[in-house]
């Protein structure tokens, strides 16, 4: 027993001073210590393989190439979600590329960013672009009695025609699956403004059982006059040249958080549309 204990104390003294031999540091960036962004092209322009930006450089450092570009009405980083680049917090300057040798410079522009999580909007080849906080952290997802929620961002982007942005406040709305009525998302807003992110709820209808994560949900836009009232449904024009009520409709997932970003012409071509962009 002697001959055992003396064996552990040998091996403890050893362990000891090997590990403070070879102590394993770490190197790591505080998260607060770097600006962090997500960068969106929503230029209204036709979505064909021409328009994709075939380049992005931030502060001279490539961030996307021909090989794998920004694509119209798209983002970087993608391919997975709640990716972020990351700079130093400041000024930054970004250069978009096109053409398939990445040598017709279309956007040269500064913008300020700061210490935490955001989304970058080029919405105008001639404009710096739109800074929105992500809101990070999100909260926790919640759960009213048998209701089940996701969460939507909606931003307004819509342009009227080519270098005219809309000057029409909308309001954007689902329909609840119990009631059939419509539910405003958020505050209505500008050009260049979000709701930030809002709650909709995946209702359960009386004596459904759910058994998916996901369901169908339908949207509209309305117009707001400047005492805060509905006017009426946002008339977009369609690819055969009519004007038509907005309606469109997406998959809620729950606890999915998603941006839909309004974007393109409101009374041309590229016709509007909103965008989805998955953040959480």
């Amino acid at each position: 027993m002697k001959i055992i204990k003396y064996l552990s104390l040998i091996l403890a003294v050893t362990l000891m001073a090997s590990c403070e031999k070879n102590v394993i540091e770490y190197d790591a960036t505080t998260i607060g210590e770097v600006a962090e962004f997500q960068l969106h092209y929503i230029v209204p322009v036709t979505a064909v393989a021409a328009n994709n930006i075939t380049k992005v450089d931030i502060n001279n450092q490539n961030y996307a190439n021909s090989k794998a570009p920004l694509n119209t009405y798209n983002a970087i980083p993608n391919g997975a979600v709640g990716r972020f680049y990351t700079v130093n917090p400041g000024n930054a300057n970004i250069k978009m590329y096109q053409g398939a040798n990445m040598d017709v410079l279309v956007y040269d522009q500064n913008v300020a960013l700061t210490a935490k999580k955001q989304n970058l909007f080029v919405h105008d080849f001639n404009q710096p672009p739109v800074v929105i906080d992500n809101e990070f952290p999100y909260i926790r997802r919640e759960v009213v009695e048998t209701d089940t929620t996701t969460w939507v961002k909606f931003y307004n982007f819509l342009y009227e025609t080519a270098g005219v942005p809309t000057t029409l406040k909308l309001q954007y709305q689902y329909i609840s699956h119990r009631t059939g009525q419509l539910v405003n998302i958020g505050a209505p807003v500008a050009f260049g403004e979000t709701t930030g992110w809002q709650q909709v709820l995946l209702l359960k209808l009386p004596n459904e059982i759910v058994t998916a994560g996901s369901r169908r949900i339908d949207y509209r836009i309305k117009v707001v006059d400047d005492a805060g009232i509905i006017i009426g449904d946002l008339q977009i024009r369609n690819s055969s040249g009519a004007y038509v009520s907005y309606a469109d409709f997406w998959t809620g997932t729950i606890g999915r958080r998603v941006h839909h970003i309004f974007c393109g012409f409101r009374a041309a071509t590229p016709t509007s549309a909103v965008r989805l962009f998955t953040a959480l």
